[in-house]
């Protein structure tokens, strides 16, 4: 039976990309899909054969995305609560205008929830990294924590999770008011928002993630989406001047002995060009040959590079891996798992988001090894030579990476659409037999 299902995507490219995997994945399966997003993704879901639909009411750009992270509670507020009623709203009307058996939205899109609550369409929620949700032993998303060994960890653990829900919950009547208006039912904790979906889907890796005592009853590990996102096919030379290449051609010579990196940028908009910049310095100090993708959202022109470093926008990354022996990086989900997947070990500088969640995984796993941004040149330095010359990085990158690939072949993500599709298209037809008998 095929099924149609509305996706709906907030933020940068690495967020996209994983909602189009899956979309992809649905597709396979014979189900109509379509992605609402922010105008500037419309190239992206297009390119794959997505009909794109744009937001109408809800912010765009860096107003949906603010890039200043220094007061996270203020970030959340602007970002994910305020706009909520908003993205509601014109999901609600998307949902009115085409056949809609279910949602999936990401986790953070907290209108999207609203809208299929009030509109009575089962929703999934899409984490494309760890738990949002915190869970009991697990760190939370936001700490930087490890998987705790001792009560005092443990102690630490469970704080910080405290934390995460109070530095959360004070702006829960900012929803709560969204809810009353749409007649649906006030929330006493923020992280009941998780529990309204059919289904919590965790699209990253049990082999790479931390164990929690136990998990809620809707949600589910699918295994990470790693497509190739359409605008990393592409790559632009080292002058400001755009030269687009259809294929990876390595930069390096073929003879050379050296090592080999490549430095990946996030594909947020996070104010990293000083921290990319320094990277790049650091690597030019040590015998090494490099490339540095700079990302979507950073001009190549507004770095320099020493001879050892080639920057370009873009690259296919699991090409680029297959020839290198660490990869440098800020941390995002997608880049540390692509790199695990590859058996690559890497070395972590975070800098927001759930980076430093994923960092804490990647030395838990002894896959690679993580500084602080401020490190300098000569911890950097001395960080990226332990990686391409102890072994054991290596061999713990390519174990993760063995699970992680099996994860992603088994992949439950269709398996979990399809059935609250079916529940709720049940439910539909149930009801408007009920009306037609009534007005019979």
């Amino acid at each position: 039976m095929s099924y149609h299902f509305l996706l709906s995507s907030w933020g940068t490219l690495g967020n996209l990309s994983p909602l189009l995997t899956a979309g992809r994945l649905l597709r396979r399966n014979g189900h109509h899909v379509r992605v609402m997003a922010d105008p500037a993704m419309r190239g992206e879901i297009e390119a794959a054969d997505f009909e794109y639909v744009a937001w109408r009411r809800a912010p765009i750009g860096e107003a949906a995305d603010p890039t200043d992270f220094s007061d996270m509670q203020d970030w959340f507020r602007k970002a994910l609560f305020v706009p909520a009623p908003a993205y509601a709203a014109d999901i609600r009307d998307e949902i009115g205008r085409m056949p809609t058996d279910a949602i999936l939205s990401l986790d953070i899109l907290f209108g999207a929830g609203l809208a299929a609550e009030a509109s009575n369409v089962p929703f999934a929620l899409l984490s494309p990294h760890v738990s949002f949700r915190t869970l009991p032993g697990m760190p939370p998303i936001t700490s930087g924590l490890s998987q705790p060994k001792t009560p005092e960890e443990r102690a630490e653990v469970d704080a910080a999770n405290a934390g995460l829900a109070a530095s959360l919950n004070p702006l829960l009547p900012i929803l709560n008011q969204a809810r009353v208006d749409l007649e649906l039912p006030v929330l006493a904790d923020f992280m009941e928002l998780f529990d309204r979906p059919d289904r919590l889907l965790l699209a990253t890796s049990q082999a790479f993630d931390f164990q929690a005592d136990s998990l809620p009853d809707n949600f589910r590990y699918v295994g990470p989406l790693l497509d190739v996102p359409n605008w990393s096919k592409f790559s632009s030379a080292k002058s400001s001047q755009a030269l687009r290449v259809k294929s990876w051609q390595a930069p390096w010579s073929a003879q050379s002995d050296r090592p080999r990196l490549l430095i990946a940028c996030s594909t947020g908009a996070q104010g990293q060009r000083d921290l990319v910049q320094h990277v790049i310095n650091a690597v030019g100090t040590i015998d090494v040959d490099a490339i540095a993708t700079t990302g979507p959202n950073l001009d190549a022109a507004d770095l320099t590079a020493p001879k050892n470093v080639h920057l370009i926008q873009g690259a296919p990354h699991d090409l680029v891996m297959k020839d290198v022996s660490a990869v440098i990086t800020q941390g995002g989900h997608g880049t540390v798992i692509r790199a695990l997947a590859n058996g690559v070990p890497q070395l972590i500088l975070p800098m927001a988001r759930d980076q430093a969640a994923n960092a804490a995984r990647v030395e838990a796993r002894g896959a690679g090894l993580r500084l602080p941004p401020s490190a300098s040149h000569a911890e950097i330095a001395a960080a990226i030579n332990r990686l391409v010359t102890e072994p054991q990085f290596k061999a713990a990158a390519r174990r993760v990476g063995d699970a992680i690939r099996a994860d992603i072949d088994r992949s439950s993500l269709v398996a979990e659409m399809e059935t609250i599709a079916a529940l709720g298209r049940a439910a539909h037809q149930q009801l408007r037999r009920g009306l037609l008998r009534g007005t019979a």
